[in-house]
């Protein structure tokens, strides 16, 4: 389910008793995302040389919407569509999920909400096309796609993988589309079949979906073999993932209300119950193509998980997530990509559960592989990565995700995605970092200019980004002019919400035309990008209006 709306209201409940310690086996490491197709061995994700691989990547949502395209290409300068690239690729994520609609890929549709000053480059491409370029310009950033059937269409999601006009037919006939478009770009690494499948209704008359109850009108596991062999029949180099359900019954949750006592441990998240798969395995005609993919919340999502109430609680956890998927990975049966997991962490409690999680997946490049959930903004249950301007980073959760990321090889921005990448925008200043300048109160008529240096990070040369906020005096001003001179050597390489001018180290911006009128003391801000060496000294500001 996408998560911008509601969670998992409908689950129920499981229980978890003692801890376990997951076990990580060594193997010949490959830089970021590796080389060529990927393809399984046991546990593990390995590239074309047998190198083991690990995907640690995000969700970026939109096109199993009506928008029919990623969202935040509505965002404002400097969140292009190619910088909020650059930007994943410098925190360190090296893979995307997409999670998109057939609706979004039928002839006529149309992406809507895209921004023509900051990507004229999209106006008037179809979702395609548009998901065209993402993969290319990942592609050539290192990073890995993989393409999540999120929705029967863009009227929301549904416990089985088919409704009555999006018939299983057609999904796989959008798959096989999907699958020969990219059949020779290894940047799209596979298809993630079917997103959330669950549970509908209470057994014994559910009507959602189940795992190795044998109908084949609701039993996913049948129905993720159908599904995955038809790709693989079109493009046998894709990795096929296939999330779990939420409850082990036969299509419905446990009744609580017919006095038979029901197992605790039946019930998990939507797509997060894999507790089957090792008795009832899918089963592929192509041999090193399987991961299964589990999701699983913290208490933002779902707070009534019996789990997080445990006296045990974190360290209760493993023994849940052993349970649902991890015993795949831990007895070596087949890799495992926990394809969403996320929070905003306003519960304290939700910042134990990820931290637990993180360190459960492993570190390093033997670790599961993962995707979080997202870089968006606007899940109204998780939050995103970014806020939402689309680019200040939420430094608490990168501060859990961060250690865990393996950077995709050619990276991107101004570190190449090495250990050494730049501070998120939100990280507070460095030592090296001056303190913003303050000003007095503008008098009337006239204005002042406030520089923060909201990131910075070294290199040769290294990087700062900066926000000037103009305010005007106790009268409204039409136009305003900031102008400074830097002393050590900084250079302005991307300015926004302004026009630049520079004269050697002599700077001076200039309202356009949206923002020269600010009412009495009132604000206005424009930013800026550069490269320093040295000292990254505040210079002082003069505002005339």
């Amino acid at each position: 389910m996408r998560r911008a709306v509601g969670g998992a209201a409908a689950l129920a409940a499981a229980a978890a008793t003692a801890v376990v310690a997951v076990t990580l086996t060594a193997g010949t490491a490959s830089a970021g995302t590796g080389t060529g197709y990927l393809h399984t061995n046991g546990n593990k994700i390995v590239d074309s040389t047998g190198a083991t691989v690990r995907l640690t990547g995000l969700n970026w949502f939109g096109m199993e919407t009506d928008n029919h395209t990623f969202h935040g290409l509505w965002a404002g300068r400097p969140a292009s569509w190619t910088q909020q690239l650059d930007h994943m690729a410098q925190l360190g994520f090296n893979t995307i999920r997409v999670p998109y609609t057939g609706d979004s890929l039928r002839a006529g549709a149309t992406a809507t909400s895209v921004n023509t000053d900051t990507n004229p480059d999209l106006v008037g491409l179809s979702p395609l096309q548009i998901l065209d370029k993402v993969v290319n310009y990942a592609g050539s950033k290192g990073m890995r796609i993989i393409l999540d059937r999120h929705r029967p269409t863009a009227a929301g999601q549904t416990a089985l993988w088919y409704t009555g006009t999006a018939t299983e037919a057609s999904e796989i006939a959008d798959w096989q589309m999907l699958a020969s478009r990219y059949a020779n770009n290894p940047t799209v690494v596979g298809a993630d079949l079917f997103n959330e499948p669950h549970a509908d209704g209470t057994d014994p008359n559910g009507v959602g979906s189940c795992w190795g109850c044998g109908d084949t009108t609701k039993d996913w596991r049948l129905a993720a073999e159908r599904i995955g062999n038809a790709i693989l029949q079109t493009n046998s180099n894709w990795l096929i993932f296939v999330e779990g359900v939420s409850c082990d019954g036969t299509g419905g949750s446990p009744n609580p209300y017919d006095n038979i006592p029901d197992d605790p441990m039946a019930c998990g998240w939507w797509g997060g119950n894999l507790s089957k798969a090792g008795t009832y395995p899918v089963r592929l005609n192509v041999a090193n193509r399987l991961v299964y993919s589990a999701h699983d919340y913290g208490i933002s999502v779902y707070d009534r998980q019996p789990w997080f109430k445990d006296p045990n609680f974190p360290n209760n956890l493993p023994d849940v997530w052993d349970h649902f998927w991890g015993y795949l990975y831990k007895q070596n049966i087949a890799p495992v990509l926990v394809g969403e997991f996320g929070s905003t962490l306003a519960n304290p409690l939700d910042t134990q559960w990820m931290t637990k999680l993180m360190a459960y997946m492993g570190s390093g490049v033997n670790g599961m592989s993962f995707t979080y959930w997202s870089w968006n903004p606007d899940s109204g249950d998780t939050g995103g990565i970014v806020s939402d301007d689309w680019n200040t980073v939420n430094q608490a959760k990168m501060n859990i995700i961060g250690p865990y990321l393996i950077p995709p090889s050619g990276g991107g921005g101004p570190t190449g995605g090495t250990s050494s990448r730049p501070p998120t925008s939100s990280q507070p200043p460095t030592s090296s970092q001056p303190p913003t300048s303050s000003q007095p109160p503008p008098p009337t008529g006239a204005c002042t200019a406030t520089y923060k240096v909201t990131n910075q990070w070294t290199g040769s040369p290294g990087g700062f980004q900066v926000e000037v906020t103009v305010k005007a005096g106790t009268s409204a001003i039409s136009r305003w002019t900031v102008k400074w001179t830097y002393a050590n050597g900084q250079t302005i390489t991307q300015l926004w919400n302004g026009t630049l001018s520079t004269s050697g180290s002599a700077v001076t911006v200039t309202n356009l035309a949206y923002n020269g009128s600010i009412p009495a003391n009132g604000t206005t801000t424009f930013g800026f990008t550069g490269t320093w060496n040295g000292t990254n000294a505040t210079p002082t500001l003069t505002c005339t209006a």
